[in-house]
Parts: structure tokens; C-alpha cells; sequence
């Protein structure tokens, strides 16, 4: 049965992508009994992405694949199913690896998290937020290794493939003291930081599934440059003003992080068809938000200050002038618009629309610029995956 197909072709940056559309004969979202692997691969070599060498190399490293699934019948997980769960480890991945970082240089060295041995100038600033700081840091940590490694060992046991980014674990990160000096797959050294999920989550007028775009931005200028967010060097440790910026930066990104997990999570919910898998999305997902009310709390304590080097200015978060919007207390969501401005407001997780949102999570984290100095082919491969996943369909 022809039916209509997104796809995408990506700039080698990956900062851009363009959508297009052909009919083809391919396999439905729905269960089969036979084993299936299919790709996107002819249609990104028909749109001139990237060389056949460069796909062939990325897709074989690490093909987008089904299993043998139940009888249809039965509720075992769909082609779009899987296709949503290897998405999902994919960016559970990054995120340990951004995490494993932030651990290593201010978070808690153990058993459970033995990289790396502490930055004392580093956690001593994330203290002076709050004196729990590398406990959270530590916990965060650990459970994204078991959100990957679960979902990673689920699609294991239907047989289908589980997502491996190593190959593209090339970037250098930080060489301060207490980094394992480790490569990565994540750049925290150049970030943009959107923080204005800060208004987002106070107005009661707006939300983004409504069409709003503009919302209160507690530090504007973490949109304007590429910054650390981690000591790049022992110098970055020398100035405290330089450092205090660095943390505060730090302490912005790690909500900026994890509102887009309490998003992602029941927006692909709401394509999934078998009940074990949706209770999957459903038990990890507001993990993700607990993690996100956490950074939402801490980061209203962060202290004022002007980076001498770049200029980056943080305002003074706990002084109150009457403008909700930039509340720091207010770290419960606001009761907003939901689903019709005709319907009365309520607190909600926002946004939570589910088209395109595998996409717009990578461009999202892309934008952050956590992937600056990865390859074509890693954003071919995260592209071909978020693709799959926001074609998946519910099960009639």
C-alpha cells in the first residue's frame, strides 16, 4: 500500500534540514511475523545528502531495524514502536554522556560513577547553589546509564537492534583537572543556552503547542554566544567571576536539558501502540521531570555576576520586582492554555504535541550546540532515527 514518507536531508553541520516527500511502497506500522530491516538509505542517496560511502558507512554501523514481533493479535511492540525506543536510547546516550562530564568535574565519584576526580573550584561554586548539588549531579547521571542500558536491553529481547553511537565518541572535552580526559560525544564547551523554558513554564497566557513563540528570558544572553559550561582549561578556574559564569551557565543548561526529556517523553507517547511500551515512556518519563523540577529549583539560587571575559551577565534570580514571569520560586508549572484557549487553563507539561517531536528534540539539542565537531554522519544518523520514530503510527 503506497502511502506518504518524510524525509529529510541534513546540512553537514546539522544545524538545518529540509523536508520533503515521495510516494513508495513501504512496510506499515503495524506487527509482523517476519524479520524486518529497512532503511531510509535509498532516499537520502536519491536526495543528495551525502555520498553513498558516507551512508553506507553510518547505516551499517548501525541499521534502523525491526523484529519478529507477536501476532497481530497480541500486544507486542509495532515497527514504530521500536522505531520510538531506539530513538530514545539514542538521545538517553548523549545524555549520559553530558552528564558523565558534569559528573567527572562536579558531581560524585563512586562505584555507581567512578569517571573522573572533582574539580574543587567547580564544585565548590555548584555548592555555594546548593550543598547538594553533586549529589544531584551524581543521581542525574546514573539514571540516564539505566535509561539507555534498559531500553538498550529491551530492544534486545525483541530481537531488535539496539542503538551504539561509539564510533562517533571523537570529540575532546574538558582537560581540566579531575576530567578523565576521555573522548565524547558531547561538546560543553560552546554552548547556546535557551533558557526561556524559564517563561515558558510561568505564563499563563501562552504555550508553545498553541502557536506562541515568545517567552520570558530570565538571561537572554546565553542566547547570543557559544559558552562553557564546564572548566575547558585549569585557566577557566583562575578567575572566580569567569568560574561563578561557567556554573551559572551549567546551572541553566541542566534544566534546559531535562524539560526537553519531560516533554519528548509523552509526546512520543502518544505514538506508541503496545501497552508494555507506552508503560515504558510512561515509567521513564517523569523521571525526566523529576530531574527537571530539581534544576528548576536549584538555578533560582544562583548568584549575580558579569563574565570580565565575555561580558555574560546573570542577574540576581532570588530578588523579586513583581514580575512572575521571572519568579524564582515558582517552579511548579503555571496553569496555562491547553489543547483550545477556549478550554479552561491547567498546569500541564508543555509542549506536548507529538508531530515532529523527535525532530525538533534533535534540532533542539543541535541549536545547544552540544554536537559542534561531530561528523556528517552523525547527524545523518540522528536525523534517519528521529525520522523513523516521528513516522511511527498508533495501532488501529
Amino acid at each position: 500500500m503506497a502511502r506518504e514518507v518524510l524525509h529529510r536531508t541534513v546540512e553537514p553541520d546539522g544545524s538545518r534540514f529540509a523536508d520533503h516527500y515521495r510516494e513508495e511502497n513501504r512496510i506499515m506500522l503495524r506487527p509482523t511475523k517476519q524479520l524486518v530491516s529497512f532503511s531510509t538509505r535509498r532516499s537520502f542517496l536519491r536526495s543528495g545528502l551525502a555520498a553513498p560511502a558516507v551512508i553506507g558507512a553510518s547505516m551499517a554501523a548501525n541499521s534502523i531495524s525491526t523484529a519478529a514481533f507477536a501476532e497481530e493479535d497480541d500486544d507486542g511492540p509495532t515497527v514504530g514502536d521500536i522505531s520510538i525506543l531506539r530513538f530514545l536510547a539514542a538521545l538517553e546516550i548523549l545524555e549520559t554522556d553530558l552528564w558523565e562530564q558534569y559528573n567527572e568535574l562536579g558531581g560524585l565519584r563512586d562505584q555507581e560513577e567512578p569517571s573522573g576526580s572533582g574539580n574543587k573550584p567547580y564544585s565548590d561554586l555548584l555548592a555555594q547553589i546548593d550543598g547538594d548539588m553533586s549529589q544531584y549531579i551524581h543521581d542525574n547521571t546514573e539514571d540516564e546509564f539505566t535509561h539507555f542500558n534498559f531500553i538498550n536491553e529491551y530492544l534486545k529481547s525483541k530481537r531488535a537492534t539496539p542503538v551504539n553511537l561509539e564510533r562517533f565518541r571523537t570529540l575532546q572535552g574538558s582537560i581540566a583537572q579531575g576530567s578523565s580526559g576521555k573522548k565524547r560525544l558531547t561538546n560543553l564547551m560552546n554552548l547556546t543556552v535557551d533558557a526561556s523554558w524559564w517563561g515558558r513554564y510561568r505564563s499563563r497566557d501562552a504555550n508553545p503547542d498553541l502557536g506562541d513563540t515568545t517567552f520570558a528570558n530570565p538571561v537572554p544572553g546565553l542566547l547570543k554566544g557559544k559558552f562553557p559550561a564546564i572548566p575547558r582549561t585549569n585557566d577557566d578556574t583562575t578567575d572566580p567571576k569567569h568560574l561563578l559564569a561557567i556554573v551559572n551557565t551549567a546551572a541553566f543548561h541542566f534544566g534546559t536539558i531535562e524539560q526537553g526529556g519531560s516533554s519528548l517523553y509523552p509526546a512520543l507517547a502518544q505514538r506508541v501502540s503496545s501497552v508494555e511500551v507506552l508503560r515504558i515512556l510512561l515509567s521513564i518519563g517523569p523521571t525526566e521531570t523529576m530531574h527537571f523540577q530539581v534544576w528548576h529549583d536549584k538555578v533560582g539560587n544562583i548568584t549575580k555576576v558579569t563574565d570580565p571575559f565575555n561580558g555574560l551577565t546573570f542577574p540576581d534570580m532570588a530578588t523579586f520586582q513583581g514580575n512572575e514571569d521571572l519568579q524564582a520560586n515558582l517552579i511548579m508549572p503555571e496553569p496555562t492554555h491547553f489543547l483550545s484557549r477556549s478550554l479552561p487553563v491547567c498546569s500541564i507539561i508543555r509542549p506536548t504535541a507529538t508531530r515532529g517531536a523527535a525532530a525538533a528534540a534533535v534540532r533542539a539539542l543541535t541549536d545547544d550546540g552540544l554536537f559542534i565537531g561531530q561528523p556528517v554522519e552523525f547527524f545523518t544518523e540522528l536525523h534517519e532515527l528521529a525520522a523513523h520514530a516521528d513516522a511511527a503510527q498508533r495501532r488501529q
